[in-house]
């Protein structure tokens, strides 16, 4: 479906690249409106700067971050305070999941690099009981209502930018040097998959291309 000119389109590209700003960043906050306010471990997949496991150290006693990138890893180390709880390393979740079990497990716009059904049944066996599992993921575009939130996204894009860069020309934050993938699974796809391996799972669309998913294991 073409919504945008090509001219359009290359347009908003430089302004974005101009004033860009953080996607996934903007879901932290929520994320940790999910959580409970302490709990004793985490695990962040995909981590990596390191923003959001930073975060989590606010509240848990401990928290492990993996990525398979070993650069951004070492980045999100060096930006880390040695006072704050948290263990950075390189693991590719879809082969070498981290051993244990976590009150909390969250995965931000990584999970589409992972085999889909196989990342979730992992998230599930290592949640602990009565743990919560959160996930904010890109998919592909395909119903009248993933496209019109697509449209609705980008003026929205272009503001936030604006205003998070406070009109200034700006370079791109370190969160987003990491290497990138589109998504190939559809939201209704995604929906199906989810509630057959999380029974009771609250997914969401959302703008600025993402969806959320939340799951508490009983």
């Amino acid at each position: 479906m073409k919504i945008l000119s090509p001219r359009v389109l290359h347009a908003l590209d430089r302004f974005n690249a101009a004033y860009p700003w953080d996607h996934n960043a903007h879901y932290h906050r929520w994320i940790l409106r999910q959580l409970p306010r302490r709990f004793a471990s985490a695990l962040d997949v995909g981590s990596g700067s390191g923003d959001l496991a930073r975060l989590l150290a606010g509240r848990a006693d401990a928290v492990r971050a993996v990525d398979v990138d070993p650069a951004i890893t070492a980045l999100a180390q060096s930006l880390t305070p040695a006072a704050l709880p948290v263990t950075f390393g390189v693991a590719d979740a879809a082969a070498e999941f981290p051993d244990g079990s976590y009150d909390v497990i969250t995965c931000v716009a990584a999970i589409h690099h992972m085999p889909f059904a196989e990342a979730l049944t992992r998230f599930r066996r290592h949640t602990a009981p009565g743990g919560t599992l959160v996930i904010v993921g890109l998919s592909r575009a395909q119903t009248p209502v993933d496209h019109l939130l697509g449209i609705v996204s980008v003026p929205a894009n272009a503001a936030m930018g604006w205003l998070k860069n406070k009109g200034r020309p700006s370079p791109r934050p370190v969160a987003m040097t990491a290497p990138t993938r589109s998504a190939s699974m559809t939201f209704d796809d995604i929906v199906r998959e989810a509630m057959d391996i999380l029974p009771g799972a609250r997914l969401r669309r959302r703008l600025f291309w993402r969806y959320t998913l939340v799951w508490k294991r009983p």
